[in-house]
């Protein structure tokens, strides 16, 4: 009896191998994911690979890569002289240009939701311009905030009011720019109005019930609700402010009144005084413009780690205000 249970005992503590169809079930799983997996490891995880490796290196796409260790970071540190205000450039879009948009749309969005008349008209009206390719709406605003020609400031005059230089002038530029951001707000304020009819009315009538005012309302009942959709727009706003190149690029090219981008930071890119230079625009410019590569692979890690440090305290404070952050 002792030993039949013993035998027992090992045949149900043997591990039982997969089965036949399990592991078809897996190599058709593994099939499926094959494309992603192998577009992943070929655009995303080789080139940060390469990039890492040439940063500690010279290199300048004709030459090999010659090892120098950590120069690169520590001309970056202690002497660029334009890398520190690329970077308080681009923390400004990060800081102002996402909330702004972000803030603007989810207004526009909640506006939407309470329309009874015309509602898709004006949906229709206020998602047009995000259809506008980037370099047709910056050249169409230069071209209206135009300081001597442009119709805004012949606007203002009719009011008394002489308007400012915008695109030429350092204090303007950036405001300029989160204009144009709130112009073209319409990818994301679709996604949070689609976010908004989604609440369930029951909420705002037990809320009302409460005795819960209009803004006891969006504090209580609206923001939760929609929380993982503004996470989305904060962080697809805040990897777009980071990468933020072809808006500033060319509007500083047009108000400078050259047409060609990249030949130098002194010809276009960053007018008017560097206030439009981003992180992005001196990384092309040290890739491309002087064929720095090593340098430029130095600055894009580093732009990556800054990036997935932003990101997940982002995810962090988020988190807090989702109803399982607060339990």
């Amino acid at each position: 009896m002792t030993a039949t249970a013993r035998s027992v005992g090992r045949a149900t503590a043997r591990p039982t191998r997969p089965s036949r169809s399990r592991r078809r079930r897996n190599l058709v799983t593994l099939a499926l994911l094959a494309p992603t997996l192998l577009g992943l490891a070929i655009f995303f995880v080789y080139p940060l690979i390469a990039s890492v490796y040439y940063s500690f290196t010279r290199f300048d796409l004709i030459s090999p890569p010659q090892w120098i260790g950590l120069r690169n970071y520590e001309y970056l540190f202690t002497q660029d002289p334009n890398v520190w205000t690329a970077t308080l450039n681009t923390l400004w879009f990060v800081v102002i240009w996402v909330p702004v948009k972000t803030g603007f749309a989810l207004i526009v969005a909640g506006l939407l939701a309470r329309a009874r008349r015309a509602s898709g008209v004006w949906r229709t009206i206020f998602y047009l311009p995000a259809l506008v390719p980037p370099v047709a709406s910056v050249v169409a605003f230069v071209f209206l905030f135009n300081p001597g020609t442009g119709p805004v400031n012949q606007v203002l005059a009719w009011f008394g009011i002489k308007g400012p230089l915008w695109f030429n002038d350092p204090a303007w530029s950036k405001p300029s720019l989160v204009l144009l951001g709130i112009w073209v707000m319409g990818d994301i304020m679709i996604i949070l109005l689609a976010a908004l009819l989604d609440v369930p009315r029951e909420q705002y009538e037990a809320a009302s019930l409460d005795g819960a005012g209009g803004l006891q309302k969006v504090r209580y009942v609206t923001l939760p609700s929609i929380a993982p959709v503004l996470l989305f727009a904060a962080v697809t706003g805040v990897i777009a402010a980071i990468q933020y190149f072809t808006e500033a690029a060319v509007a500083s090219s047009v108000a400078s009144g050259k047409a060609v981008v990249g030949e130098g930071i002194g010809n276009t890119l960053g007018y008017p005084d560097n206030s439009l230079l981003t992180y992005t625009q001196w990384l092309y410019v040290r890739g491309f413009g002087t064929y720095q590569l090593g340098y430029a692979s130095a600055l894009a890690v580093l732009l990556f780690i800054v990036a997935a440090v932003i990101l997940l305290l982002l995810l962090r404070r988020f988190k807090a205000f989702t109803p399982e952050g607060a339990q």
